[in-house]
C-alpha cells in the first residue's frame, strides 16, 4: 500500500468543486480544505506506485482548476489505527 499526500492550489473560488471531484476518485481517502500556502490537501492510498502515477498524473492532472501541486510519498505511516486492515475491508 502506498500512502501519499498531495498539496494543491486551485483557482479562486473553486476549492469546494475541486475537493468534491477529488473525493469521488478511487484511491483518494480524504480531502481537506485548508488555510495557508495551499488550498486543498488530499490523502491518497493506492496498492502500488503505478496506480498512484495513474491517479496523480492522470486523473488529478486533468482537473484544470488545479494550478499547482506538491506530492509527498510516505515511507512509513504512524497511526493508532490499523489502516491497512481498514482499507482492505472497504472502509
Amino acid at each position: 500500500m502506498v500512502s501519499t499526500i498531495v498539496l494543491m492550489n486551485v483557482a479562486r473560488g473553486k476549492a469546494t468543486e475541486v475537493g468534491e471531484k477529488l473525493a469521488a476518485m478511487q484511491g483518494v481517502t480524504e480531502v481537506f480544505s485548508v488555510a495557508g500556502s495551499y488550498d486543498l490537501v488530499a490523502l491518497i492510498r493506492t496498492k502500488d506506485n503505478e496506480e498512484l502515477a495513474d491517479l496523480v498524473s492522470g486523473e488529478i492532472g486533468l482537473i484544470e482548476e488545479i494550478t499547482k501541486t506538491q506530492t509527498m510519498i510516505a515511507f512509513k505511516t504512524f497511526s493508532k489505527y490499523d489502516l491497512d486492515t481498514m482499507f482492505s475491508i472497504g472502509m
